[in-house]
C-alpha cells in the first residue's frame, strides 16, 4: 500500500467557556492508493493537538485558527469542524467572516439518537462522536505519534472519557467525576467524524 497524492487535513475545535478550555486537534486522512483502483480509507493520523489558555477571547481564538489553516501545510488542503453548541454559533460566524480559505462545518453536539443535517450545519449525538474515535482505536486506524506535543494530555482524556447509562434510559458521555476535561477528545472526535465522511477523490 502507498500513501501518496494530495494530503487533506481536518481540524476539529471544541469551544470552551469560562471554566473550559478551547481545544484544537488536527488530523490527516491517509488513503491507500493502488494502481487502477480508487483510493480507499486506510487510517487517520493525529498531527497536532493544543489547548488555548482559559479565558482566551474568541477573537484571539479566530486569529489562532487562521494561523493554523493558512500555514504552508494546511493552506487549501483543510476542513474545519467547529462545535457550535451553546456559545458556538457566534464564533462560527466570526470564523466564516474571517475568510479562512477552508471549508467550515458547524456541528451542534446533542443527546439525540442520530445525526442529521440542517441549513446551518449538523446535529450530531455526542455518543456518535466518541464512538467514531473508539472504533478507530479498536481497529488500529488512529495513529498517534509518540512525539506528539500534548500526547500525555490527550491520552489521559482518552482514558477518562466514559459512557454511562442515565436513569431515563439515555446515555451520558464525558469525563465527569474524574477531575479531567474531555475537550481534546471532542476536538479530535470532530476532526475524525468529518474525515470519515469524505467522498469523491478520497473514496468512501
Amino acid at each position: 500500500r502507498e500513501h501518496k497524492g494530495k494530503h487533506m487535513y481536518y481540524v476539529g475545535m471544541d469551544l470552551g467557556q469560562r471554566q473550559d478550555y478551547t481545544a484544537i486537534a488536527v488530523v490527516e486522512r491517509r488513503d491507500s492508493v493502488l494502481a487502477f483502483r480508487a483510493p480507499k480509507f486506510h487510517s487517520i493520523a493525529v498531527v497536532h493537538v493544543e489547548r488555548l489558555a482559559l479565558g482566551t477571547p474568541y477573537a484571539a481564538v479566530v486569529t489562532r485558527v487562521r494561523e493554523m489553516v493558512q500555514s504552508d501545510a494546511l493552506r487549501g488542503n483543510c476542513s474545519l469542524t467547529v462545535d457550535a453548541t451553546g456559545v458556538g454559533n457566534p464564533v462560527v460566524e466570526m470564523l466564516r467572516a474571517g475568510k479562512l480559505g477552508c471549508e467550515i462545518c458547524a456541528v451542534t453536539i446533542t443527546g439525540g439518537e442520530r445525526p442529521h443535517s440542517h441549513s446551518g450545519g449538523w446535529n450530531v449525538p455526542k455518543r456518535d462522536l466518541m464512538a467514531e474515535v473508539q472504533v478507530l482505536l479498536e481497529r488500529e486506524e488512529l495513529r498517534i505519534a509518540r512525539d506528539l506535543r500534548g500526547l500525555r494530555m490527550l491520552l489521559r482524556e482518552l482514558m477518562d472519557v466514559q459512557v454511562r447509562s442515565k436513569s431515563n434510559g439515555g446515555t451520558r458521555v464525558g469525563a465527569d467525576g474524574h477531575g479531567e476535561h474531555d475537550d481534546l477528545v471532542i476536538a479530535l472526535a470532530l476532526a475524525c467524524w468529518k474525515a470519515k465522511r469524505v467522498k469523491g477523490i478520497f473514496g468512501p
